[in-house]
């Protein structure tokens, strides 16, 4: 027989880490070549002119100059036109 009772057990006792998603420079801001300018989970925003998209849709300046975000109208397979935000490199 058991002294001591038992502890027990718990379904949620687990928490993943921050993963700091966003805008990480403004419209109007200078970006330096290799900068990161958006980190976002799907393509929120579009890349522009000037700016690379990584494996995990983060967005990032290839050359130097200022920010500049702008819209575009695409239309999607079910031939819905939906309005994107689009970021450039001027």
């Amino acid at each position: 027989m058991a002294h001591k009772k038992s502890a027990g057990t718990t379904k949620n006792g687990r928490d993943s880490n921050p993963k700091y998603l966003g805008v990480k420079l403004t419209d109007g801001d200078i970006a330096q070549a290799g900068s990161v300018l958006i980190r976002q989970r799907g393509t929120d925003v579009l890349p522009g002119n000037g700016v690379g998209q990584g494996k995990d849709h983060t967005l990032f300046a290839l050359v130097n100059g200022k920010i500049q975000f702008s819209i575009k109208r695409k239309t999607s397979f079910n031939n819905k036109t939906v309005i994107k935000k689009v970021v450039h490199i001027i």
